[in-house]
């Protein structure tokens, strides 16, 4: 629902955010929390080591680079070469910052989660949107990405049945691709949910295995689901409470404008093409999983940076200790 994102509100309440730092590990905001201009500050014992001075002198010898400079040297450690020049320089430094901190203390390069899965609702629409037409889900896609292995693993996508407006308006069916008989041979959101938990379930995420979900952008969390709960009568669910936010994300990890984090715009920066047809909401999550693997490869620490409280979004501080999502369950009814 990319085009019904972008004109997301602006008034979110935030909690305020302290500078990040655990102990044994410089994070230094690389997980996508904004930090309003300001530079990561850490005790002086973080940085004694001499590794740190090369690696600066490193980073500004990067910032002199040409594009073509760039990527001969991304090719010649065999890596990716495409994006714009920004990406190339921020994908070079942190080659260059993993392998010297290696060399002092190699680490397993573990992920904060297993399993990341990637959800882009898609909803009844109509072309002029007006404040009080009420959106309600009628796609649920998830893919499933393996943070240690970097592939997409599985896949789950589900029609939903709509209440309050079953008749789809022409402008949503061809904006999406979902047919009128898709949803009218739906299960109604309820069902859709109970399925999406067993098989959640089933690959053992918030049990064997960390998981935590990840958006573009806030609306699909904060909004839709929170408004197809409140039309089915059901709590909303804890295990989708906290996400990770790619747009705040890549924006603040490719050090780009806001207005540069539409998902077109993230893979054309990162020299990626759309895959599928746009507005399908599977195919939008396999996109935004494209971008959350380059992300990672790049060597960006993806992690939980927005949630939901009493119906309110919410920043998550990026010094907050980091905690997979909870084991799924469905949320009760309503009294």
């Amino acid at each position: 629902m990319e085009e019904q994102k972008e004109n997301r509100p602006q008034g979110a309440r935030h909690e305020a955010v302290a500078p990040a730092h655990t102990p044994g590990k410089q994070r230094c905001r690389l997980d996508g929390e904004e930090n309003n201009g300001q530079h990561c500050t850490s005790s002086s014992s973080d940085y004694s080591d001499p590794v740190y001075k090369e690696i600066a002198v490193t980073n500004g010898y990067i910032n002199r680079m040409s594009r073509n400079e760039l990527r001969a040297k991304l090719a010649e450690f065999k890596l990716e070469t495409r994006g714009v020049k920004d990406v190339l320089k921020k994908r070079l430094k942190n080659y260059y910052k993993k392998q010297k901190l290696m060399q002092k203390e190699p680490t397993n390069g573990d992920s904060y989660y297993d399993y990341i899965c990637v959800i882009d609702f898609e909803a009844t629409c109509e072309e002029d949107n007006q404040s009080e037409f009420t959106h309600e889900i009628i796609e649920f896609p998830i893919v499933l990405l393996n943070t240690h292995t970097l592939e997409i693993e599985d896949t789950f996508q589900q029609y939903v049945k709509p209440e309050i407006n079953p008749q789809l308006s022409n402008f949503c069916i061809n904006l999406t691709g979902i047919t009128q008989d898709h949803v009218d041979k739906a299960d109604a959101f309820p069902q859709v949910l109970q399925n999406v938990v067993d098989w959640m379930r089933q690959r053992e995420l918030g049990t064997k295995y960390s998981y935590t979900i990840l958006t573009d952008g806030s609306w699909d969390m904060s909004k839709f689901l929170n408004i197809q709960c409140r039309i089915s009568q059901i709590k909303y669910p804890s295990f989708a409470k906290k996400w990770i936010n790619i747009r705040k994300s890549y924006g603040n990890f490719y050090k780009l404008p806001r207005n540069q984090t539409k998902l077109t715009v993230m893979l054309e920066k990162l020299g990626m093409n759309y895959h599928g047809r746009p507005h399908s909401g599977l195919d939008d999550s396999k996109n935004i999983a494209r971008i959350a693997i380059r992300m990672l490869q790049d060597g960006c620490e993806l992690r939980v940076n927005e949630r939901i409280h009493g119906g309110q979004l919410m920043s998550v501080s990026s010094s907050a200790p980091v905690e997979g999502a909870p084991a799924p369950q469905m949320p009760c009814f309503r009294n």
